[in-house]
């Protein structure tokens, strides 16, 4: 035989496609051609897969060997293929039966003594083979418990695939070696016994933990969540987080430092409801992506935090990279919270790079090579001095900063940014009565009850429309599906009329009323709340603000 074809996966995003790795044996001077678009570390298979197969035992061929991934036009990146194409140079010798690996999927990089390394993207690949119809997919032996994860989503409520979900068998294996006896007939225990007495046998070898292909921790998990009882005084800020958390709002908190800014932010993920288990096989794909899942590979259900430096980029916000496109600070906060602490400090670009997806939930990254989209439903919290020395507050006795400089601090933020924000406020700094009159504050658990009740009652308002909260419904239908009354319409359209409030942020000002409906127990938002709602939106904070 000197054609034989495996499958394996090609991820842009999350978003896995099955490809066909065709591998054809040929007369003439040895040489090894790969085509089918791949980039520059695929295009390095060549030498891992040939040095992998000769030291696992078996013969690499003396002959031309070319390599087809097919469908030619989709951009081919990583080194997810090696297993596909070892396989198939192998099934071209006959050392692979041609039934051993029919609607299998292979995933997975070669190191050169055979052994499967562990890989990114494990997570987003093997859903990507169950919804394509797979009946197997095979992975490193070192990702066997994020593969695994996959299985709790499929069977519960994952929506679509091609197995109805539970057709579709994981298996991990440690080598090489390992995959060509499970396709010449070994039974799937005998398979994984020896994937495990080789992994044994490796970390006595080597006790030092071997190098992931990415690296990185999340950065907040269930038990380390701080609690909301923390933060001493600050009534109004915490009104304002229960009112983010519950209508998924944008908040903007400007104070002076020590105010308890940082404070109040870490603690929003505290208040969001746990991830449903879509979700959570979102959030997960994309740690799987980043290289930072747990090893534990169990699926999060803590809605994520991400608080990057005001010196990072604009790649490392939205994504990006040279050769693997990695989805940037905004992605790894989608369903959580996006917190960008001295607001100001960050560069303009970065800033403005937020807007769209802040409207659309999702980034589009373009590079030569290709668009790679990413999911990034978050919430935004920007935090910002009133000065840029910090002390012009108040009468501002302490400052020290000429106006022409606070002017030059505020205009990082633009208009349109700012217009995008729902809830703006000043926090102001904890004084001394406040500190003796301190009594015990509601704990995270107390207000994360107020906010589910209020979600349950906008997810029974929008349960025949695509959106989850608040906050994601459009203004037209707003407008048309939920009106708010005559006296609260007027009360918005005085504003606009004056210029006061843009059509924009007269919508998010109706989105926030109908959350303190629902935190309210009302049936729909009165005069009272958009009032509430105008007043929390605080256009007096910034010059130019909607």
């Amino acid at each position: 035989m000197t054609l034989f074809a495996t499958q394996a996966l090609a991820l842009q995003g999350i978003r896995g496609h099955v490809v066909q790795v065709q591998a054809d044996v040929a007369n003439g001077l040895p040489a090894f051609t790969l085509v089918g678009l791949p980039d520059a570390s695929l295009s390095e298979s060549r030498d891992r897969v040939r040095a992998a197969v000769n030291n696992s035992g078996m013969s690499w061929p003396s002959s031309r060997v070319t390599v087809n991934l097919t469908p030619a036009s989709l951009p081919k990146q990583g080194s997810g293929f090696d297993l596909s194409i070892a396989a198939a140079v192998l099934g071209c010798q006959a050392v692979v039966p041609p039934d051993g690996l029919r609607g299998t999927v292979l995933f997975g990089e070669l190191g050169l003594d055979g052994r499967l390394r562990p890989s990114r993207g494990v997570l987003p690949a093997v859903y990507a083979a169950w919804q394509a119809g797979a009946s197997r997919v095979v992975v490193p032996w070192a990702n066997r418990a994020e593969a695994a994860a996959v299985g709790q989503v499929l069977r519960t409520d994952a929506p679509g695939g091609g197995n109805g979900g539970g057709g579709c068998e994981v298996v991990a294996i440690s080598s090489l070696a390992h995959l060509v006896q499970l396709a010449t007939g070994a039974s799937l225990a005998q398979v994984e016994q020896a994937s495990q007495a080789d992994d044994a046998l490796r970390q006595a070898q080597n006790p030092l933990p071997e190098p992931a292909s990415g690296s990185g921790r999340s950065s907040q998990t269930s038990a380390s969540a701080p609690d909301l009882a923390d933060v001493v005084g600050q009534p109004q800020a915490r009104w304002a987080l229960e009112i983010a958390a519950a209508g998924g709002h944008h908040l903007l908190m400007v104070g002076p430092p020590g105010a308890g800014k940082t404070m109040l932010a870490a603690r929003l993920p505290g208040l969001l409801p746990p991830l449903d288990p879509t979700q959570a096989l979102e959030v997960a794909s994309l740690a799987s992506l980043a290289g930072i899942l747990p090893s534990e590979g169990e699926l999060p259900l803590t809605p994520p935090y991400q608080q990057p430096h005001h010196t990072a980029t604009t790649a490392a916000l939205v994504g990006g990279g040279s050769t693997v496109i990695k989805p940037g600070a905004i992605s790894m906060a989608h369903r959580g919270v996006l917190f960008l602490d001295e607001a100001p400090e960050f560069r303009t670009a970065a800033l403005q790079a937020l807007r769209e997806p802040l409207e659309s939930g999702e980034v589009s990254v373009a590079r030569a090579t290709g668009t790679v989209s990413f999911p990034a439903r978050f919430l935004l919290v920007l935090a910002a001095n009133p000065c840029p020395c910090g002390y012009g507050y108040g009468r501002g006795e302490r400052c020290t900063c000429a106006p022409h400089r606070k002017r030059a601090y505020f205009s990082k933020l633009s208009g349109p940014l700012i217009d995008r924000m729902d809830l703006r406020l000043l926090v102001h700094p904890v004084t001394q009565v406040s500190l003796r009159r301190a009594v015990a504050e509601e704990s995270s658990a107390v207000v994360r009850e107020r906010v589910a009740q209020a979600r349950q009652r906008s997810s029974f308002r929008l349960r025949e429309h695509p959106w989850a909260v608040n906050a994601e419904i459009p203004g037209s239908q707003l407008r048309h599906c939920w009106p708010a009354s005559s006296s609260a319409v007027h009360l918005l359209e005085d504003q606009v009329r004056r210029g006061s409030l843009t059509l924009r942020g007269a919508d998010r000002v109706l989105r926030v009323a109908w959350t303190l409906a629902d935190l309210a127990g009302l049936a729909r938002p009165g005069t009272d709340e958009v009032a509430s709602a105008l007043a929390l939106r605080g256009s007096e904070l910034l010059t130019g603000a909607g």
